[in-house]
């Protein structure tokens, strides 16, 4: 990521926390102009030419969204096609991310991360479902209907909608990319981090919340914490927040020693 689209982001997540309104609708909306941004590389292009003018390229805004989106939602697209960006993709993960936060936004109590991860899980778990999201053949919108369907009952409309969303524009992204990504920026949204626990056995809610205090004061903003249960780690736990990874499970302790005795 360039330091002008680094920036770029500050500055639409900045608008993002001042914009009245923000609800779902804005949120659907964000996402329906990053898919348009994504398909047509002549728009995207256009809007983040930074050799063109603000004014030239706020008008592009208001004539190709600005009848078909609240005037929340043209605000926030106007404040992003304000900004300088690396490169067009950029522009178009830009407008995505700023859709996710929306969501986080609009739907403050809903445990969005948590919901994301399960049906990362379960993606996970089976591969069918995996290759069925994830192939470059098939119709998107197929893709994300089955999506929809998949969560009705068991998620938020919040989730369903993130979820549903970035299947419908993969962008040569892995679904469980996708859902990760979208997992940190929720998280980063509201002021904390996630964390992935690989643990033998389910963790009880004392150790959870010991935890979760620990990683809180180690990496100094509120941790939330999803834990899968493996077997093969045998005992201890593996963490990962972020790029960061503690392993303290006896598996990688056992690799390490017999790595060590075969010299």
């Amino acid at each position: 990521m360039g330091s002008a689209t680094t920036q770029a982001l500050a500055a639409t997540t900045s608008a993002l926390g001042a914009a009245p309104g923000v609800d779902l609708t804005v949120a659907r909306e964000l996402f329906a102009a990053a898919r348009a941004l994504g398909d047509s590389s002549q728009l995207s292009g256009a809007l983040a030419d930074s050799a063109a003018s603000v004014a030239a390229r706020r008008q592009v805004v208001t004539d190709v969204f600005g009848s078909a989106v609240q005037p929340t939602t043209l605000s926030l697209l106007t404040t992003a096609v304000e900004q300088r960006w690396s490169s067009s993709a950029d522009l178009v993960d830009g407008v995505e991310e700023l859709a996710v936060r929306a969501v986080a936004v609009a739907e403050p109590d809903v445990d969005v991360e948590s919901e994301l991860f399960g049906f990362s899980r379960t993606v996970a778990d089976n591969p069918e479902l995996e290759l069925a999201l994830g192939s470059r053949l098939g119709d998107a919108t197929a893709k994300g209907s089955l999506v929809d369907t998949l969560l009705s009952g068991r998620a938020s409309a919040s989730t369903t909608l993130i979820a549903s969303s970035l299947i419908r524009q993969p962008r040569e992204r892995r679904v469980r990319q996708l859902l990760t990504r979208a997992m940190r920026i929720v998280a980063d949204q509201r002021g904390r981090k996630v964390a992935t626990v690989i643990a033998a056995a389910p963790l009880s809610a004392a150790q959870s919340d010991r935890l979760a205090a620990a990683l809180s004061q180690r990496y100094g903003t509120r941790v939330s914490l999803n834990t899968v249960v493996d077997p093969a780690v045998v005992g201890g736990l593996r963490v990962q927040v972020a790029d960061d990874v503690i392993d303290a499970s006896v598996s990688s302790r056992l690799a390490d020693l017999r790595q060590r005795l075969a010299g």
